[in-house]
């Protein structure tokens, strides 16, 4: 092997190497990763209560993510004050009022029943119950009246009726 073909190869491979970090590089980029807090709990109950709160709680800025996938500061914020309100004995019914106290029944991502959100609740049932009630309407057979036959059509009809 003389030195050309032996710098021509160092070359590709060099090339080929820069080219492989370049990719690794823009590849490890465009990896998201959810936000990171980290909280010590005394005990794994809590650490499961938190966990439900901030999966059921949607973030305020957001308009369709739960506190716990959002990396927005108030997610962060809301998050902190979870943990504190847990820390501070509150239970998941005034931590979810409280939250509600403040943003509004838009922060729950399952509205509670009451007189605000009834059709919220119950009018897919009723749209369902009326459509299949129209379909029914329009779908059931109607009484099909029959003319009477005169003598002789009735002599005709079975006089064809009769050759077959």
């Amino acid at each position: 092997m003389d030195s050309k073909q032996l710098t021509k190869s160092t070359f590709n491979l060099l090339i080929t190497a820069i080219a492989t970090l370049l990719i690794a590089t823009v590849f490890a980029s465009k990896v998201s990763a959810g936000p990171i807090d980290t909280y010590k709990f005394p005990d794994e109950v809590m650490k499961v209560r938190f966990q439900h709160l901030t999966y059921e709680l949607r973030c305020p800025k957001c308009q369709n993510q739960n506190l716990a996938d959002s990396n927005s500061p108030i997610a962060q914020d809301l998050r902190h004050e979870v943990y504190e309100m847990l820390l501070d004995g509150r239970t998941d019914t005034e931590i979810m009022d409280f939250m509600v106290d403040r943003y509004g029944e838009f922060v729950l991502y399952r509205p509670r029943v009451n007189s605000l959100t009834y059709l919220l609740w119950f009018g897919p049932v009723a749209f369902i119950l009326i459509g299949g009630f129209v379909v029914f309407l329009f779908v059931r057979k109607k009484d099909v009246k029959t003319a009477d036959l005169s003598t002789d059509q009735q002599q005709q009809l079975n006089s064809i009726l009769k050759d077959d």
